[in-house]
C-alpha cells in the first residue's frame, strides 16, 4: 500500500481514542475486518466487512464521530478515504495502527487477527 495514497486521511491515535472515552466523548467504533479476525479481539460498536463498506454507507452514523478500525490501519484509512470522496463524510477518522496498536497501548496480551 502506498502510504502518500492515504495521508491526508483523518485519523486518531490510541491515545487520542482513549482521551475521548475518558472525556465522555460521544464516538462509535466500525470494525472493517472480515468476519474471521472479529471473532478474536473487538472493539466495535458495529461491524461491515471493508467489501461491504461501500455499498452499505447509509449504514455508518453521520451524526457523530466513526472511528474505522482493521488490523493495522491500512484497509481502514483506504475506506475512510473512499466514503469521504464517494459520499461525502465529515466524521469518520482512521485508528492509526489498527487494532494492534490499540491492544498493544490499551490491552496488552489481547491476541489480535
Amino acid at each position: 500500500m502506498n502510504e502518500d495514497m492515504h495521508q491526508n486521511v483523518p485519523t486518531l491515535s490510541p491515545s487520542q481514542i482513549h482521551q475521548w472515552k475518558e472525556n465522555g466523548t460521544s464516538f462509535a467504533f466500525l470494525d472493517i475486518r472480515e468476519i474471521h479476525e472479529v471473532t478474536v479481539s473487538r472493539l466495535t460498536d458495529f461491524h461491515i466487512p471493508m467489501a461491504f463498506c461501500l455499498s452499505r454507507q447509509a449504514e455508518i452514523p453521520r451524526e457523530l464521530p466513526v472511528i474505522l478500525y482493521c488490523r493495522a490501519g491500512g484497509r481502514s484509512a483506504a475506506t475512510v478515504s473512499a466514503l469521504i470522496t464517494k459520499f461525502g463524510f465529515e466524521n469518520l477518522y482512521s485508528l492509526e495502527g489498527g487494532i494492534s496498536a490499540w491492544c498493544a497501548q490499551y490491552d496488552p496480551g489481547t491476541e489480535v487477527a
